[in-house]
């Protein structure tokens, strides 16, 4: 195991869906007491820490992604008591416990909404976005929400607009305003008081508007068959603000107060890139980010994979790069990516790539499972996005059904002793985490076994990466530091091929999906759909 000082860096991370991990009341949703419950298992993982979705209070609008109340858990979650205990919990299994913390707005049944909204000149009137109308009575510019209306609602105590980059009861802060970056610093202390480790920074970059007010530009090449109108323009003002790092830079004078706290960021932008290395710059904002990337695309190429990898090359000031090939936003990557491959192989492969990555690896729980997109009858839909656009996208509950823990004949597979508020997949339950356990074959087993070498290799964990030229199909890199050295080839093709780098005798394959054999040297011919990790060989 590796002596990395800070923790965070290369770390896996285990993301908790608190709805829908363990139900430990018998309500049909899952809650803290369920995560404490599970503990064990998610340490047996071998992971550095875990991320929990929202569980504050909430009127539920989105899931707990509308924030009423940042001081406090929502009822159907538990107590505050509860959570902690499940801290306390996991600090005695050795694992780090990050939260989330949804800074770019509020529910609107907030009390600073509340308070905001009665009056333009009240002590709350500026701490969200308010604009008059346009001259005709229309909203104030052209900007779109993501959940596929205006980003504007009208409201008649004010006689103003709102912004919101979310739903209408999702208002958004003015984080230009000092006092409310100075609120939201102070909700940051609350938990790091309660002992968490980390802070996941939800939809930041839409933190923080232009107070000019001016028209998004179009798309420059928009799809008219796009199912959500925001995807039709450039997001360019109602979002990503250039003061945004300033904001961050406060947030991390709070947080190093506190020791080693992990910081990341989640960026959904038409260019998320350089947004995410602004906010990870020099080593006063936050550690690192992740964007949408891999979750957004429906297959896996080298060339995607590449492209994507080389936007963080390890350069002076550089932040640390994070990757999710899945999570409760995006359709499950089981589904999609390699469809046409038996899924055992397809979830391995997959998984391989994912460890042999430079920066820390997000793993959304059930995907060391192997679990694919869950089908979702729409009278069961509860995402609002799924219901608008139903059905003409996979929506986000594919991906948020519950954990599969037991395939007897216990009710909905062990989640719950009632109908859980989502249903469980029937094809999940085959794929549950007590059949896995008792077959040395199952995922799960794989991942445990990737987790434990990604941690015994400093090389993997914090080397940098260094690309391999290779041929059409094949992806090829070295994982390296002072050291270590070790090599990872990926054939993504559907045919076989004669390759490996010139230097392959000096490796033994430690992990291998496809043709592949550990123990041995590096193939000559590649199979199709297959990879490895090798390590230098002794002597």
């Amino acid at each position: 195991m590796t002596s990395n000082a800070e923790w965070w860096r290369g770390a896996v991370i285990y993301q908790i869906y608190p709805r829908s991990f363990f139900d430990s009341n018998g309500d049909g949703i899952g809650d803290l007491k369920g995560i404490t419950e599970k503990l064990d298992y998610v340490a047996s993982l071998g992971v550095d820490g875990f991320w929990v979705s929202p569980f504050f209070t909430s009127p539920m609008k989105d899931f707990g992604y509308d924030v009423s109340d940042y001081n406090d858990v929502d009822p159907m979650f538990g107590t505050l008591e509860d959570f902690d205990a499940m801290v306390a919990r996991a600090h005695e299994l050795g694992l780090k416990v990050i939260i989330d913390q949804v800074y770019s707005h509020t529910s609107d049944q907030h009390a600073w909404f509340q308070e905001s909204r009665e009056s333009r000149d009240n002590d709350k009137a500026e701490w969200y976005v308010w604009a008059d109308a346009r001259y005709d009575g229309s909203p104030p510019n052209n900007w779109q929400s993501v959940f596929s209306i205006p980003a504007w609602t009208w409201d008649a105590r004010r006689q103003q607009y709102y912004m919101h980059n979310f739903l209408s009861e999702q208002p958004d802060l003015n984080l230009h305003h000092p006092d409310v970056q100075d609120a939201l610093l102070d909700v940051a202390r609350f938990w790091l008081d309660r002992g968490v480790d980390g802070f996941r920074l939800d939809a930041i970059n839409c933190g923080m508007h232009d107070p000019l007010l001016r028209d998004n530009p179009p798309a420059k090449a928009p799809d008219r068959n796009e199912t959500r109108p925001c995807f039709m323009q450039t997001p360019k003002y109602n979002m990503c603000h250039d003061n945004m790092p300033q904001v961050l830079e406060r947030l991390r004078a709070v947080t190093d107060q506190y020791g080693e706290v992990f910081t990341v960021a989640e960026v959904g932008a038409a260019e998320p890139l350089p947004v995410m290395k602004d906010y990870t710059y020099g080593g006063k904002r936050l550690n690192t980010a992740y964007g949408f990337e891999f979750l957004s695309t429906t297959d896996l190429t080298v060339e995607g994979v590449r492209e994507i990898l080389e936007g963080w090359p390890g350069e002076e000031g550089e932040g640390w790069p994070s990757w999710a090939f899945s999570n409760h936003d995006a359709p499950r990557v089981a589904s999609r990516w390699l469809k046409d491959l038996d899924h055992s192989h397809r979830v391995r492969l997959i998984a391989l790539l994912q460890f042999a990555l430079r920066g820390n690896a997000f793993v959304y729980n059930g995907e060391e499972l192997g679990l694919t997109q869950a089908t979702v009858p729409f009278e069961r839909l509860q995402d609002p996005e799924a219901i608008n656009n139903w059905p003409h996208t996979m929506g986000r509950d594919g991906a948020r059904t519950p954990m599969p823990w037991t395939n007897d004949d216990a009710p909905h597979a062990g989640f719950s002793t009632v109908e859980p508020w989502l249903p469980v997949d029937d094809e999940h339950r085959s794929m549950s985490v007590a059949a896995q356990h008792e077959d040395k074959h199952s995922t799960l087993h794989f991942f445990r076994s990737m987790i434990a070498l990604r941690k015994s290799s400093p090389a993997l964990q914090i080397g940098s990466l260094e690309f391999i030229d290779a041929l059409k199909g094949v992806l090829a890199f070295k994982r390296v530091t002072d050291g270590e050295t070790v090599l990872c080839v990926f054939n993504l093709g559907a045919d076989e091929v004669a390759w490996s780098p010139d230097n392959a005798s000096d490796f033994t394959v430690i992990a291998g999906v496809g043709d592949t054999v550990t123990g041995e040297k590096p193939p000559a011919m590649l199979g199709a759909y297959s990879g490895y990790i090798g390590f230098e060989s002794d002597g």
